[in-house]
């Protein structure tokens, strides 16, 4: 009897041997006369484990990793197909038992990536197997407003970085009368250490699929787009080929199941700058223009792509949206704390022993996460610092960790969650040079159009670099302080507005390090 054998084939895993692991599997195993299905599955997540390689049992899958191509000959002697092999001193070093009991694993709580890892990303048989399109087979039988009004129930809020209430926003689209609708997915995932849109792009493309179909339900809009990250070309392929075949099995087009209700979808590249993450810049590249913030009012929702009313969600808003439909609002609500309800997918990054995508409710601390999850610092070293929520986020000492991420806690320290990236730094980091890098990363992906921003980056730079110098360290420090203010309150958008908030906590945080001597002064 095929035994059914999982290789993941997102981008994680490809760039640590994916491939070569399939490949020696498959032609070790014809030489020697065993049968076996080979599984391209998208990945779990467990960026520390890949390549994961799983075997299906009558008792679930084996899990074993990381796995390289030189390991195969050894497990399978050792009787990877047999589905024996134990973990430890009297089985293969590689084997780490049943995966959905890995502590790593049983202690999330996974609602959006519930099925990254179980199935083929591209079967749609697979995907309904796993109660894929139960929430769009909800919406066909709901009117726009009744969905409109589920999505409020459920107190899901834009998982972008803004945490804008996304029932607000559709409601808004759904009350602007116009001839054309627009549903965009922002996919142009560019925060530092944050890969969560990327893996459900790539793992379970008919999730997001289906969760911008309910949205056009919604309000109204019969053509949507998913503006993708040009760094992204496996998730572009994927997401391709997905859209072909949901359209060829009656789930986008002009008559979806039969209902007479129609909507298309393309994936459009971005345009390689990080402010095409701001909603309106993105608005201006997706109709072939130059990435330039727009002014606001007037809101997108009412005039967005082309003039129209547009929906523009993140990927994990969109994908949070079939579990509220096929569950209910209430099922949603129930997780999380306060106003943040649901779920929050984290990615640990940075200096980290075990990085990967770690999804929770609301309301764990970061040290749980950093410590039981991450394992501590990939160095061995002590944990300093941590920036959850991308660059324009603050950097947060011991003293914060056992906040809850929460939006509101985090805000009350000055800090964000954002698109829940969290980078992890040892004691050997300068977080000096990091507020540098924090004002010179908005000089080089401004998109200028503002003064603020455009010139008080490249003022920012120079006057840390003479702080760091030691010039004149009291002036430059209150000229650092005034433009920080100055950015704050008169950018025009985040990019400027929220670059002075790594700054402001690396002073107040860590003043010493801007009293060091630069290292060849």
């Amino acid at each position: 009897m095929s035994v059914r054998v999982f290789v993941p084939r997102d981008t994680t895993a490809l760039s640590l041997g994916a491939d070569a692991v399939a490949a020696r599997l498959e032609r070790e195993a014809r030489a020697r006369g065993l049968a076996l299905t080979l599984v391209r599955n998208g990945s779990r997540g467990a960026a520390w484990l890949e390549p994961l390689v799983e075997v299906e049992t009558a008792n679930g899958r084996l899990a074993f990793g990381p796995v390289i191509a030189e390991d195969i000959p050894g497990l399978l002697d050792a009787g990877l197909l047999d589905g024996d092999l134990l973990a430890g001193d009297t089985g293969h070093p590689l084997a780490l038992g049943p995966t959905e009991a890995l502590p790593w694993f049983a202690r999330q709580q996974r609602l959006t990536f519930a099925r990254i890892g179980l199935t083929d990303p591209l079967s749609i048989a697979d995907y309904l197997a796993h109660d894929g399109y139960r929430g769009l087979e909800t919406a066909l039988t709901r009117t726009p407003q009744e969905l409109v009004e589920e999505v409020k129930a459920s107190g899901l809020r834009g998982r972008g970085g803004a945490a804008f209430p996304t029932g607000i926003k559709w409601q808004t689209v759904l009350d602007t009368p116009a001839d054309q609708k627009y549903i965009v997915c922002n996919a142009d995932e560019g925060d530092s250490g944050t890969f969560a849109d990327r893996l459900a792009m790539e793992c379970d493309p008919y999730l997001l699929i289906e969760g911008m179909t309910i949205a056009g339900l919604a309000v109204g809009a019969t053509q949507g787009y998913i503006y993708l990250r040009s760094e992204y070309p496996l998730a572009k392929t994927i997401l391709d080929a997905a859209i072909a075949h949901a359209e060829a099995a009656g789930y986008l087009g002009d008559d979806i199941r039969g209902s007479g209700h129609a909507f298309h979808l393309e994936v459009r590249l971005g345009a390689g700058a990080y402010i095409c993450g701001e909603e309106t810049s993105l608005l201006e590249s997706l109709e072939g223009k130059r990435g330039l913030v727009r002014f606001k009012p007037p809101l997108p929702a009412i005039e967005g792509l082309f003039g129209r009313p547009t929906v523009v969600n993140n990927v994990l808003s969109l994908a949070a949206v079939p579990f509220i439909l096929a569950e209910g609002a209430q099922a949603y609500a129930d997780v999380g704390m306060g106003r943040s309800r649901g779920t929050l997918a984290l990615q640990l990054a940075g200096n980290v022993k075990r990085g990967g995508l770690v999804e929770l409710a609301f309301g764990a601390s970061l040290r749980t996460l950093m410590e039981e999850f991450g394992g501590g610092t990939a160095s061995g070293r002590p944990l300093r610092a941590v920036q959850v929520g991308g660059p324009l986020c603050a950097y947060l000492p011991e003293s914060q960790w056992d906040l809850p991420l929460d939006y509101e806690a985090f805000a009350e320290v000055g800090a964000g969650v954002g698109h829940g990236g969290v980078v992890m730094f040892d004691d050997s980091v300068d977080m000096a040079e990091q507020a540098r890098f924090s004002m010179e990363f908005c000089k080089t992906e401004s998109c200028g159009k503002c003064t603020p921003c455009r010139i008080g980056s490249t003022r920012g730079v120079e006057v840390i670099d003479r702080i760091r110098a030691g010039e004149n360290r009291a002036a430059n420090l209150a000229l650092l302080g005034e433009l920080c203010e100055t950015m704050e309150d008169g950018s025009l958008c985040a990019m400027g507005g929220m670059t002075p908030f790594p700054v402001r906590s690396a002073l107040t945080h860590f003043p010493d390090d801007f009293r060091r001597p630069v290292e060849g002064d």
